[in-house]
């Protein structure tokens, strides 16, 4: 079986337990996590063969995340191994009208000090036949954009389909920055996973008659933004995550999936949530899944929200849900009786 390739950063994370606040608690849950490992893991469960790739120390901490990522199947073996640090985030669960709060301390990780030199994606491509990387990835430095360019032309000149979730983080970034180097790379990008922030961000492409904070919708809007997309940069499918946010802990939740001729729309959740972080993730990780295993336009989109609708009940950032869970909740089995 051919491999999907990711590639990003897997950094520490440390949390309060349950809903504590950093000033309050005296003690963090350890655990790793980060976009394109996250996606990883997700496609290793659904069974598919799932590669990771990113640069971490030798010391016991960065064994630690391999470990992670070894645990539940993802093919580690083009981690590059060097450099002094396995950033970390500190991640505060919020609750009711608190919103979840996300502080960064990566800088000088190893990934984010990586050469071109370090990555031979001719080798890493060689039994791949997917990449998939996301905006935060060529955010870390200069040399780490110059690295994920020079993957994404490698991917297209070995024949891989190619994947991005713009994942705009403006702590790490500029919009004018992210704009720049974005729309360099979205050039060899066949399916782009954004959601309304990050297409106004990036590219400055707003979806009109949404409120992101008062939680309307318009459904025309996220259509508009697509075709913008695709228009650009001739997007093969441009899928959109739509999220209706009431409180920290229930939002609506649907996606969207544009192939150029037609807007295929999910049906809706309500979603009462555990930990919302990696729920991007898992949507990018069931889309990809979807598109991979020749689900029509209409099936996938459904594959993608149900599996991301789930991954808000699991703690931590890896999608933990099986196949057969994520088909069952598609196909309409949204009680959440006990399975006997």
């Amino acid at each position: 079986m051919k491999k999907v390739v990711t590639f990003g950063e897997v950094m520490l994370r440390l949390a309060p337990e349950n809903y504590l606040r950093f000033v309050q608690s005296d003690r963090l849950e350890a655990t790793f996590g980060g976009a394109e490992a996250n996606v990883a893991v997700s496609l290793a469960n659904y069974g598919m063969n799932a590669a990771f790739v990113t640069k971490l120390p030798t010391h016991e901490i960065g064994q630690a995340a391999v470990n992670s990522l070894r645990k539940y199947g993802v093919d580690t073996s083009q981690i590059v191994r060097g450099g002094e640090r396995v950033g970390i985030y500190y991640c505060e669960k919020g609750a009711s009208q608190r919103p979840s709060k996300v502080i960064y301390d990566r800088a000088h990780s190893s990934i984010a000090t990586a050469k071109e030199g370090d990555f031979d994606w001719k080798k890493i491509f060689a039994d791949a036949d997917w990449f998939h990387f996301t905006g935060i990835t060529p955010a870390l430095s200069d040399d780490v954009a110059r690295i994920c360019l020079a993957a994404v032309k490698e991917a297209k000149k070995c024949g891989l389909t190619v994947s991005c979730d713009l994942n705009f983080r403006k702590k790490l970034w500029s919009k004018e920055q992210a704009n720049k180097t974005m729309g360099e790379l979205c050039k060899c990008v066949d399916y782009c996973i954004a959601n309304e922030e990050d297409a106004k961000d990036v590219f400055g492409i707003e979806a009109k008659g949404s409120d992101i904070y008062g939680g309307k919708l318009d459904k025309d809007g996220y259509i508009s933004v697509a075709e913008k997309l695709t228009e650009r940069f001739g997007f093969k499918g441009v899928a959109i995550t739509l999220r209706e946010s009431k409180s920290a802990n229930d939002n609506d939740w649907s996606g969207m999936l544009y192939t150029g001729k037609k807007a295929y729309f999910s049906k809706k959740y309500s979603m009462h949530i555990v930990d919302r972080v990696g729920g991007g993730d898992s949507f990018g990780g069931g889309l990809i899944y979807a598109l991979r295993s020749g689900y029509d336009a209409q099936k996938a989109i459904e594959f993608a929200v149900a599996a991301s609708c789930l991954k808000h009940t699991v703690e931590g950032d890896y999608n933990l849900v099986s196949l057969s869970e994520v088909e069952s909740l598609a196909g309409g089995n949204a009680s959440g009786r006990v399975q006997r």
